[in-house]
């Protein structure tokens, strides 16, 4: 059994979203819950904006109860969505204009250092 401090972050599987917030399985021994005033600074109109059911997610712990193995947690103040890999880059307006800049003094650079 793994004992978590305030602060840590954890990561947790959604099992339940309910209006007053989100229920998550953390490991074996702990399931925790993220209330509504833990998801956003913004006002939250509803919780299924934010996570789907068997979402993977990072969460912060706020409080432990090692009596009851139940986790008081926070998405508040972090990224809290676990990375697939798949995230679509935003084009801007420049393009590849700025990678084409630079791209000659990247490569000199590197041949630079693959002498030395």
């Amino acid at each position: 059994m793994k004992g978590y401090l305030i602060g840590d972050i954890v990561e947790c599987r959604v099992t339940g979203i309910e209006k007053y917030g989100i229920f998550v399985h953390v490991d074996n021994d702990y399931d925790g819950l993220i209330h509504i005033s833990e998801i956003s600074e913004d006002f939250v109109k509803d919780v299924h904006d934010y996570v789907k059911i068997d979402e993977i997610i990072f969460c912060q712990v706020l409080e432990v109860d090692e009596d009851n193995h139940q986790l008081k947690l926070s998405i508040k103040d972090i990224n809290y969505k676990k990375s697939t890999g798949k995230e679509i880059i935003q084009e801007t307006r420049k393009g590849f204009l700025p990678l084409k800049e630079h791209l000659e003094t990247w490569i000199n650079d590197s041949i630079e250092k693959y002498k030395e």
